[in-house]
């Protein structure tokens, strides 16, 4: 299709025959199309050199860009209907040119034959008749001039007709080259385009097909390292048994002392316990646990843990777990393989309730000031930025500000409840034992009352634990 400027050809009345100027030649615009250049012989197509192969996006946008301008532009077969237009009209001026022509040549015999019979009478009339007859053949000889003048001046615009009318011609015979030129070359813009379509929706196919594959590559991938950590963490378990196994093998060769080892996971949220190889009572032995640091051999009492059984808490995490046994003055020592482990997933966790003001948690009251209590009933504990508090629906068991004062760490003394339990002791005069669901909400609720407080200028620990200010 084609934007091409034409000349509107109408009716022109008498006074608008005769042209100002000569019949220009048609000047078409192209845009997208092979462009048209003038030429000595006429209209000339020149092809736009391939451009370089631009990204599917660009293909895309300029494609669409280039069917909105299209749409915008006349069409070729509209070119065609106003160039056919134009030279009817010019066909129906020239017949009426030519009409003029005839009614003009008749006009003039009329008047060469009037002329001659008013002088045929001028020799034959005299007196007042004379003088009438005189001044009729001056007005005959006066419209012979002016239809003498009009003759000539049709006879220029019947050459100026005639010339539009060739050129006309000419131009419609340019503009059916041109229309099916572009017809040609629209069927093959429109082949090309098919094929443009294709390529792209075969490219986005490829694309759909190279997702699918790279999507299930990376779900087996997944799979194969889900399996592996399963893999590593059982060969880790293995390993550390096996260590331990070895050192006690050791120290059994080495003297007949009696043998120790921690038994269960060294992770938190586990529970460990203090078992002996050698047929040997431990009720008059007492038991001592500490936090040993990674490096150097630097250890930290636990206060309060002295049971066969410790669970480990947030505070232990990156820390060895030792337990020293004295029995009748001898010292033995357990000592885990390795730091304890952090729960899985727990910081991400603790990071996503960092956000809201405060948390709720549904606990039991197990203890209070050392005493126990009836396990029936449910209170909430809420964990604010600022402080915490414990209820029983409208009562209010404890409401506390983050202080010196507020001691806060994991159950240390015995019982299958310690990794779910928790011991609270908002002010001096009131101490408590709170049991959790489990024990990911019990070291959630220690971690995150400790990342408030912190923000407050507070460190929260156990009883006689450490703390850097």
């Amino acid at each position: 299709m084609t934007r091409a400027s034409t000349i509107d050809f109408g009716r022109k009345t008498r006074s608008q025959v005769n042209w100002s100027g000569p019949l220009r030649a048609v000047n078409v615009i192209r845009n997208k199309f092979p462009t048209y250049k003038n030429g000595s012989n006429g209209i000339v197509i020149k092809l736009a050199d391939d451009p370089e192969m631009p990204s599917l996006k660009e293909t895309v946008a300029k494609e669409t860009a280039d069917l909105l301008d299209r749409r915008q532009r006349p069409s070729v077969r509209e070119l065609a209907i106003k160039f056919e237009k134009g030279l009817n009209t010019a066909t129906l001026l020239s017949n009426e040119v030519k009409w003029r022509q005839v009614a003009l040549l008749e006009r003039d015999i009329l008047l060469k034959n009037l002329k001659s019979v008013l002088e045929s009478l001028r020799g034959q009339v005299a007196g007042k008749f004379k003088d009438e007859i005189e001044e009729s053949v001056s007005m005959v000889d006066i419209l012979a001039v002016q239809l003498s003048k009009r003759e000539n001046e049709l006879l220029q615009q019947k050459t100026e007709v005639t010339r539009i009318a060739t050129s006309l011609k000419l131009a419609s015979e340019d503009a059916r080259t041109i229309v099916d030129e572009e017809r040609a070359n629209a069927c093959m813009e429109i082949e090309n385009a098919r094929a443009a379509v294709q390529r792209v929706q075969q490219v986005l196919k490829e694309k759909e097909n190279f997702s699918q594959r790279i999507g299930k590559q990376a779900m087996d991938i997944k799979n194969e390292i889900h399996v592996l950590r399963d893999q590593f963490a059982e060969m880790s378990s293995s390993s550390a048994r096996l260590l331990k196994e070895l050192e006690l093998h050791q120290r059994f060769e080495e003297n007949d002392a009696p043998s120790y080892e921690l038994e269960g996971l060294e992770s938190l949220g586990s529970m460990l316990r203090l078992v002996v190889r050698n047929n040997v009572s431990l009720s008059n032995a007492s038991v001592q646990w500490f936090r040993v640091q990674p490096e150097g051999s630097k250890k930290e009492l636990i206060s309060g843990a002295t049971k066969l059984v410790y669970a480990p808490e947030p505070h232990d995490v990156g820390r060895y777990l030792q337990a020293e046994v004295n029995l009748g003055g001898e010292i033995s020592v357990a000592k885990t393989a390795g730091p304890v482990d952090p729960a899985a997933g727990l910081v991400d966790y603790v990071e996503t309730l960092v956000r809201n003001p405060e948390t709720e948690y549904n606990v039991v009251v197990l203890q209070v000031n050392g005493i126990g209590q009836p396990t029936d009933s449910i209170h909430v504990l809420c964990i604010g930025k600022l402080r915490m508090r414990l209820a029983k629906g409208k009562t209010v068991v404890a409401k506390e500000f983050y202080s010196s004062s507020m001691q806060l760490c994991g159950v240390r003394g015995g019982g299958d409840a310690a990794p779910q339990a928790m011991f609270w002791q908002p002010r001096k005069d009131l101490s408590l034992v709170l049991g959790f669901e489990t024990a990911r909400e019990r070291n959630s609720a220690i971690m995150l009352a400790r990342r408030f407080a912190i923000d407050c200028n507070i460190i929260l620990a156990g009883p006689g634990d450490k703390t850097p200010w």
